[in-house]
């Protein structure tokens, strides 16, 4: 590296919690780094725009200037950032460098270092590097918290939450699903005496929820998803509850109660017909893409990449590939299954990451 430190940019949007495993390893890079918030358009709050130097899908009054000199390192994350820091890189003559947290979906080739989860399955390709969570830094307003800690006071412990997604392939959401739910609650209910305190989401059925509020225990609570609410008390649940029920869908809930420290237990979901046909694509890439780890051959490695290069086999996720990762690791058990305190792990990979930082700038 030069005498002088790289001018860092941090490229973040909109999605806090995406903002939030830049800043985490942003915040132990032994240099100092400014910050770009960029703004979208309205269309492209939800949209997803191709990936390209682009920034037509910003809102350039509502986000701060780019403007040189431009930086030797641009740290992003997510879809549309990283078509900015893209551009960015194009007016830099493509000498900064372009950091990008988790996998980008398409031009994996033109970012210097790919920082994915686990979850995730990537070709073998030489800038990535794989950490077991997401590099999520869970913020909480201990106002807030404060808060729901009065509102929770008068509720017999434990008090677990259940956190609810919905379907997504390959899970689907049946009665089997709900009579687990059922059962649990019950039992945190009736055998040890708490309360079942329950949250669904914006992915989670209507009839399901139908069928939980008519069938829990008399001492569960229910929070039933709605975007208008003021009263949601995910976070609460979050940093106050004893233990958490996460749906197997739910990677990012998963994420967030492990990164604070409380007790999850993954409660696995059905993948019907349908489903176990994607689940079994999802375990070939598993194995192909895998092929990334030590010791594999390189014929292996080789195959892996070519066939990625020709649009044959395309990124994904591993959802129980993932799961069975975090149970061995300690960071989760089984649902219904004793809580442990999950074992911490987000230090040492920020500390690889930044390792890595530090080689290509040197480079």
């Amino acid at each position: 590296m030069n005498s002088a430190p790289p001018r860092t940019w941090l490229v973040l949007g909109d999605k806090r919690g995406d903002n939030g495993q830049v800043e985490a390893v942003a915040a132990q890079l032994p240099w100092p780094y400014e910050t770009r918030f960029v703004q979208m358009k309205p269309e492209w709050v939800y949209g997803k725009p191709r990936v390209r130097p682009s920034l037509d899908h910003l809102d350039l009054a509502k986000s701060d200037p780019l403007e040189p000199p431009w930086p030797d390192l641009i740290i992003t994350v997510g879809r549309r950032p990283s078509s900015v820091a893209l551009w960015i890189q194009e007016q830099s003559g493509g000498c900064a460098r372009i950091v990008q947290m988790t996998k980008p979906s398409t031009r994996i080739g033109r970012f210097d270092l790919v920082v994915t989860s686990a979850e995730t399955l990537l070709p073998p390709l030489p800038n990535i590097i794989e950490t077991t969570l997401p590099l999520m830094r869970v913020q909480q307003d201990p106002q807030e918290l404060d808060q729901w800690r009065n509102t929770f006071a008068d509720l017999p412990r434990p008090l677990i939450g259940f956190l609810i997604g919905g379907p997504t392939r390959p899970y689907i959401y049946d009665r089997s699903v709900l009579d687990k739910v059922l059962a649990l609650a019950h039992n945190v209910a009736e055998r040890q005496g708490g309360t079942p305190y329950l949250t669904t989401s914006r992915r989670t059925p209507e009839w399901f929820t139908d069928a939980l509020q008519e069938s829990l225990p008399a001492a569960a609570r229910l929070f039933r998803w709605n975007a208008e609410a003021q009263d949601n008390p995910y976070k609460g649940i979050l940093g106050l509850a004893d233990g958490l029920i996460v749906t197997g869908d739910s990677i990012s809930m998963m994420v967030e109660g492990i990164g604070l420290g409380r007790p999850v237990g993954i409660l696995s979901l059905p993948v019907g017909f349908v489903g176990a046909l994607d689940q079994a694509r999802r375990n070939a890439l598993s194995w192909l893409f895998a092929s990334r780890a030590e010791g594999a051959s390189a014929l292996r490695q080789a195959i892996a990449r070519l066939l990625y290069h020709l649009r044959l086999a395309h990124q994904s996720r591993n959802f129980q590939a993932f799961h069975r990762l975090l149970v061995a690791g300690g960071q989760a058990v089984w649902a219904g299954d004793e809580f442990k305190t999950p074992v911490a792990t987000n230090e040492q990979d920020v500390e690889r990451v930044v390792a890595r930082i530090r080689q290509i700038m040197q480079a």
